[in-house]
């Protein structure tokens, strides 16, 4: 009988969560809104209801005994060895939550669970989730990199998670690219995640519109209303070969691409799995990093380079979620 798990991407806007197979991968999923009002307790009892759910769905057709527990990824420093959550980041409101603990005991209580909770950071989850099922499954190590609302990322070494002493390593979106700029994220000035995140992109692309002598066509995306100019207007705006839009584009994969340079000057991590909304955008973004990438470092670092997109879409963090279960 194969082994089975269930899945949870914990985020700010939803909750994510299925039942995962070993073998054949996702069986059943479901998606509910997240209650961020409710507080952790609250976030708990809607863990533990989605999770009772599948769980009872999972055994009319699975063995139960062949559950290997239920894994979770959730935004912002976790220990995994401890269960603990700090301060996330999409979660106002909390500071350190035993996390783990508190959803293993509301299970075992109000549900009438028992079965193991495992929990790791969200990217993290994502790297994992492509290194067994995705992009990720040639490379032996490989540094994960979401792009989105901000910028994430996982580091995966010898077919391991990376996580450091504390439980923060890959977090290459507070890498520093402009210590003295004027863009800022969380207290820090001049991370990548200030530069290149989704509301960023749009900043830098209204500043070069405004800029521009002939102005630019991505006006017709948006309705002309550039108080709803997306990343993805951007990217359609490109494709049409908008010189405005391209070079958008050609700026936010540079800065990319220095990020992905300070970590293989320090790890010497040569290969790169790209997800997240953001990576939608493809060659508009992976050609101008590559290049950038192969500037910013030495050309004995360059042998074995390459960028990858994920192949797991919104689903990563729930695969490499479960398979945190598996070992």
């Amino acid at each position: 009988m194969s082994r089975w798990a269930i899945g949870i991407d914990l985020g700010g806007t939803a909750i994510k969560a299925a039942i995962v197979d070993e073998k054949s991968g996702i069986v059943r999923d479901r998606t509910i809104p997240t209650d961020t009002a409710s507080g952790p307790s609250g976030i708990v009892a809607q863990l533990a209801g989605i999770i009772a759910d599948l769980y009872r769905q999972a055994s009319l057709y699975m063995d139960p005994g062949s559950c290997d527990g239920i894994g979770l990824g959730a935004p912002g420093a976790v220990n995994a060895d401890t269960g603990t959550l700090s301060y996330p980041p999409n979660l106002p409101g909390w500071a350190v939550v035993p996390l783990r603990d508190d959803l293993q005991q509301y299970l075992q209580q109000h549900e009438k669970l028992s079965v193991p909770v495992f929990i790791d950071n969200d990217a993290n989850a994502a790297a994992f989730g492509e290194a067994l099922y995705g992009a990720g499954r040639e490379f032996k190590d490989f540094l994960m990199v979401t792009l989105g609302t901000g910028v994430g990322g996982g580091i995966i070494l010898n077919r391991k998670l990376y996580r450091g002493s504390n439980g923060t390593a890959g977090e290459v979106g507070f890498v520093i690219i402009d210590f003295e700029g004027s863009s800022a994220h969380a207290g820090i000035t001049g991370t990548l995640e200030s530069l290149i995140g989704k509301k960023r992109i749009v900043e830098l692309a209204l500043r070069m519109i405004e800029a521009s002598p002939s102005g630019s066509s991505v006006g017709k995306f948006c309705g002309c209303d550039y108080t709803r100019l997306s990343p993805r207007h951007l990217e359609h705006a490109a494709k049409e070969g908008d010189p405005v839009s391209l070079a958008v584009w050609n700026r936010i994969g540079s800065m990319l691409g220095v990020g992905l340079a300070n970590v293989v000057a320090l790890m010497d991590i040569r290969k790169f799995v790209i997800g997240g909304g953001i990576s939608a955008a493809g060659n508009l973004i992976f050609n101008p990093a590559i290049d950038q990438l192969r500037r910013s470092t030495l050309p004995s670092m360059h042998d074995g380079l390459e960028l990858v997109p994920a192949l797991l879409g919104n689903k990563a963090g729930i695969y490499g979620a479960a398979a945190l279960c598996f070992g």
